[in-house]
């Protein structure tokens, strides 16, 4: 049994029901008909080939990145000159002390208890994979870019290509080695940013780029080479605002128990006020710097002041649903520039399916090139979920992968037995009759079932296996 055919299952697997080795050695690949489709016995299938398959795999990484892209550009025409580029991490469950790589650092998945695994993933502007990387659980993300730049030239060579990514890995060092390898960016930039364009913000001049979302290019820097973009979504500003009312309503809700528990003089050590203030400011950290707050004495008894900054709320308002991207293409409209940035969500959308449909988490492996062959298995997953869904768009179908997936799962095989006269078995396969949907299913994926399990053909001897 070759390896690349144990490779395939680990990764159908990954698409349709994630599950350890041991699980689909027991209950996952006996269910299926993929001994008949893929050409070896259930029997052959146990947890300790699955596990050397993964030693196998991990050295033809990079082949099959390369494959994976020009398979995706004959399938589907896809190019990539516009690389969305962004970061996740996966936990593992256990110690992993024999594995340097798992750290713990800035959880993703919100188990700062467990160590993790960082994973960098470049797509192109549909959601194609191009390729990714692992780097240490502590690793920071603006420290990830320049390896994978190398990576990328390694295996693809120099090119004039736009990269597209968030403002967690936003750095100046960043932004002069892409300069330098003639690379163009669009990156997102932190909120404090949005102060050295407060004019440009308040002013007109907006330009609608799309529904309930407007835009600007700001020429701000001194040489000439950059371009900031400011954009202003409604429904976010509408988001933002419900979010700093509700913390704004729970400060002052805080702040106005403390104030009468101090007058009615409940509360009378100075200390305990103060710490109790602390503690109003830590709970609510999002709108806590609208506010003064501050320690008084009045005839000998201590009180309490606070009240809301007008101009730092009036700030925070003009600011709410405002982002600002940067970059250094040249001669492209504020829409142009934000679309391309917008294609960023490919990427998380690759995460959010990772992690979701094709359960990259947890990593129960424990050393490190069973992790790193692992998150290559759901690498690979995600190149099948992501065909799928270029192929379920192309032939006008709604259905997402995971729909699609579960509809043609009711799909069932199951073997007839037949006992012979001479004390022999026959034993048949054959596969249910589609139901409409279904069917409808398979034409648009131009996908037909195999002929000689479906129950119309004529059973014979020959075709059995005894």
């Amino acid at each position: 049994m070759s390896w690349s055919r144990v490779a395939a299952l680990l990764a159908i697997n990954r698409l349709c029901a994630p599950a350890s080795e041991l699980g689909i050695e027991e209950r996952w690949y006996p269910a299926t008909a993929l001994d008949d489709l893929l050409g070896f016995p259930t029997g052959a299938v146990n947890d300790s080939r699955l596990y050397r398959c993964l030693d196998h795999l991990l050295p033809h990484k990079s082949k099959l990145e390369r494959h994976l892209k020009q398979r995706y550009g004959e399938l589907f025409a896809a190019e990539f000159d516009v690389l969305p580029y962004d970061l996740t991490s996966s936990y593992v469950e256990g110690q992993a002390e024999k594995n340097p790589m798992m750290q713990r650092g800035y959880s993703r998945d919100h188990r700062p208890d467990c160590k993790q695994v960082v994973i960098a993933l470049i797509v192109n502007a549909e959601g194609f994979p191009l390729s990714y990387e692992t780097f240490d659980g502590n690793r920071a993300d603006a420290t990830t870019l320049e390896a994978v730049m190398r990576m990328v030239e390694r295996k693809y060579g120099r090119a004039r290509r736009i990269w597209v990514f968030g403002r967690g890995i936003v750095s100046e060092e960043n932004l002069a080695s892409l300069r330098k390898r003639g690379s163009q960016y669009v990156m997102g930039t932190p909120r404090s940013k949005l102060k050295a364009v407060e004019k440009e913000l308040l002013e007109d001049g907006w330009t609608k780029v799309r529904e309930e979302v407007e835009a600007k290019l700001v020429p701000i820097l001194p040489n000439g080479t950059e371009t900031y973009v400011l954009c202003r979504s409604t429904a976010r500003r509408e988001k933002e605002r419900a979010i700093r009312r509700r913390f704004s309503t729970r400060i002052e809700r805080a702040l106005k128990n403390l104030t009468r528990q101090v007058e009615h003089g409940q509360l009378k050590d100075r200390s305990k006020i103060e710490r109790r203030l602390g503690k109003i400011q830590a709970r609510h950290p999002q709108v806590a710097d609208l506010y003064t707050m501050s320690l008084t004495e009045r005839e000998g008894r201590p009180g309490i002041e606070w009240k809301l900054i007008e101009e730092r709320r009036a700030w925070r308002e003009a600011r709410e649903g405002a982002y600002l991207l940067r970059t250094n293409l040249e001669g492209e409209s504020a829409e142009d520039l934000r679309r391309k940035y917008i294609q960023l969500t490919e990427a998380e959308a690759a995460f959010r399916a990772l992690k979701s449909e094709l359960s990259i988490r947890p990593l129960f492996h424990q050393i490190e090139p069973r992790v790193k062959a692992h998150i290559l298995v759901a690498f690979l997953g995600y190149a099948l979920w992501v065909t799928l869904k270029h192929l379920l768009r192309r032939s006008d179908c709604e259905l997402s992968p995971a729909r699609a997936l579960a509809l043609l799962s009711t799909l069932q095989s199951a073997d007839l037995v037949l006992p012979t006269t001479d004390g022999r078995q026959l034993r048949l396969r054959r596969i249910t009759e589609p139901s409409p949907e279904q069917k409808q299913l398979l034409n648009r994926l131009k996908v037909s079932l195999p002929e000689h399990l479906r129950f119309e053909l004529k059973c014979s001897e020959n075709s059995a296996m005894a």
